[in-house]
């Protein structure tokens, strides 16, 4: 049976930041294939293009870096601070799921310092639980419901802190010390990014940022760079740490 992973963050370069060493882990070391999706093509991220414009940029950014490694990109069409759990997106994210059929699925804390992200974290944990459920596209179904529930993990918030300034801390850690640098180049691809970020959230360098967090988590699990995560573990998820059995990751 093919082994798939899936990453359903907020907008392109989410996934790169939060969890792409553990991805281009498990398509290296174990041989998975790779989906990366976002909820928005990114159409607010820029002082210098419209919208449509700036989302064709990086559509073709997220293309790439995905292409690094060999994944899959998918953007589910949402628009930037539009994200919302609804009736339509929560169908979308339903389909991808059924379609591309994952054993692990990645998105964002619960908690967050955007909107978006949180908003897509609650329609994922919803999509995942519905995606086996056959009356919930009951005759219009494009591809079979899954078997059962994926195990789902949430990445770090950025920061590492709640919109309290709360830290939030990992369940457990994952090395990504081997591949810091071609997360890094994955990263780097999202070259629109770096104008926009210097404008708006004040980050002037993008890949720097996240190599400093990498560090950061890295140093609180005894390793170069890590990356952390939180497993859902309400009823009916799966009970065990496939992320964990898979990466020999340290716990927190």
């Amino acid at each position: 049976m093919e082994r798939v992973a899936l990453a359903v963050l907020a907008h392109p370069d989410d996934a790169e930041f939060l969890c792409a060493g553990s991805l281009i882990r498990l398509r290296r070391e174990q041989g998975w294939t790779i989906h990366i999706a976002s909820m928005t093509p990114g159409d607010c991220g820029s002082v210098e293009h419209p919208p449509e414009e700036i989302a064709r940029i990086r559509r073709g950014e997220a293309q790439a870096a995905a292409a690094r490694i060999g994944a899959t990109y998918h953007c589910l069409e949402e628009r930037d601070l539009r994200v919302i759990y609804n009736e339509n997106v929560l169908e979308k994210v339903v389909r991808l799921l059924n379609a591309v059929r994952p054993q692990i699925v990645f998105t964002h804390s619960p908690d967050d310092y955007h909107l978006d992200h949180e908003q897509t974290s609650r329609i994922v944990r919803a999509a995942t639980f519905a995606a086996p459920v056959p009356n919930f596209l009951y005759g219009r179904h494009i591809h079979p419901p899954l078997e059962h529930i994926p195990h789902l993990y949430y990445c770090d918030p950025l920061e590492g802190k709640d919109v309290f300034g709360q830290p939030i801390r990992p369940a457990f850690w994952v090395d990504i010390s081997a591949v810091i640098e071609e997360k890094a180049a994955m990263l780097a691809c999202h070259e629109s990014q770096r104008a926009w970020l210097r404008k708006h959230h004040g980050v002037d360098n993008l890949v720097e940022s996240m190599k400093n967090w990498a560090a950061t988590q890295g140093h609180a699990a005894g390793l170069p760079y890590a990356e952390g995560f939180r497993q859902h573990l309400g009823h009916s998820y799966p009970q065990n740490n496939l992320l964990a059995e898979l990466l020999r990751p340290v716990r927190s």
